[in-house]
């Protein structure tokens, strides 16, 4: 089968290495304005080993996350697809997957995407064709050289498939099941929702350490007390314990954002030490410049 590029992706060597995995994200402007995007690319390109690139994050609509991991690639960074199933159908989601794979990505993240409702275009219909573990049996058939209605290609796809999990979800045994379908259908990899909680972590890895894939714990940093509040009361699957609410309300006047990056160093260290998981994904929201300091407090 003819490919256009066949050489493997840096990140699946390093997931396969056992090296501890540092990612972090990129959020597409909304606009053509990529002067701040491109710095935080600058920053990271050589203190991550891959950046997702989000895709309409939160359904507000940006650039386009295919081009964004484009650039990525011109700059000597490993980009990570963020693809969700709220805005395409499985045509237009295996067209970008094919677009992708040309223009030099070779990693995928599959997700089914935040409601509609979130964002700022409440009257678009919202797609939904097909969910996560669909678009991810879709890839696996792009790579055996036919799309999913059953046609042949002409020259396929090889990419490092990733999914996502929620280790803080309260119905445990719905993730669990979820989780596998996404193991079996060929999911390598998974980024977990922003998690805080070590004890819920370290249960829901004994889980998944039963599947031959490799995790990495959602690292979202806080910057206030009243964001922490907010994902109790709004974000389903993340629970930030009351201690860590606590502590970022006893932060100094002006040093809530510094107290957050020494929870999420913190936790990083933690994590890497324990052996919790196979590495981390760091979500600073815009804020990506203070990444590399987080790692150097985390001391990886």
């Amino acid at each position: 089968m003819n490919k256009p590029f066949n050489e493997v992706a840096p990140l699946a060597e390093i997931l396969a290495s056992g090296e501890f995995v540092i990612t972090s994200e990129i959020g597409p402007p909304k606009g053509t304005n990529i002067d701040k995007m491109l710095h935080h690319i600058e920053i990271l390109k050589d203190k991550v080993h891959g950046m997702n690139v989000t895709d309409n994050q939160s359904s507000v609509m940006r650039l386009s996350s295919v081009a964004v991991c484009h650039i990525i690639k011109d700059h000597g960074g490993e980009p990570i697809l963020q693809m969700t199933c709220r805005d395409r159908n499985r045509m237009a989601l295996q067209s970008d997957l094919l677009s992708a794979y040309v223009l030099g990505v070779r990693n995928v993240l599959c997700l089914t995407g935040d409601h509609i409702s979130l964002g700022d275009h409440k009257g678009a219909k919202q797609v939904f064709d097909i969910d996560s573990v669909q678009l991810i049996a879709a890839v696996k058939s792009l790579e055996q050289g036919q799309d999913i209605g059953g046609n042949k290609l002409d020259g396929g796809v090889e990419f490092c498939v990733g999914a996502t999990a929620t280790p803080e979800a309260d119905n445990m045994d719905s993730q669990l099941l979820k989780f596998r379908k996404k193991v079996k259908t060929g999911a390598g990899f998974f980024q977990t929702q922003a998690v805080y909680d070590m004890v819920r972590l370290k249960s829901f890895m004994e889980h998944a350490r039963k599947s031959n894939v490799k995790i990495l714990a959602g690292i979202l940093v806080l910057v206030s007390a009243g964001m922490a509040r907010y994902l109790n009361a709004n974000v389903a699957g993340v629970c930030v314990p009351q201690g860590l609410i606590d502590e970022m309300a006893g932060a100094e006047k002006g040093k809530a954002l510094q107290k957050g990056m020494e929870i999420a160093a913190r936790q990083i260290k933690q994590i890497k030490d324990e052996k919790i998981c196979d590495g981390v994904h760091i979500m600073a929201i815009g804020k990506e410049e203070i990444v590399p300091e987080i790692l150097e407090m985390a001391g990886v």
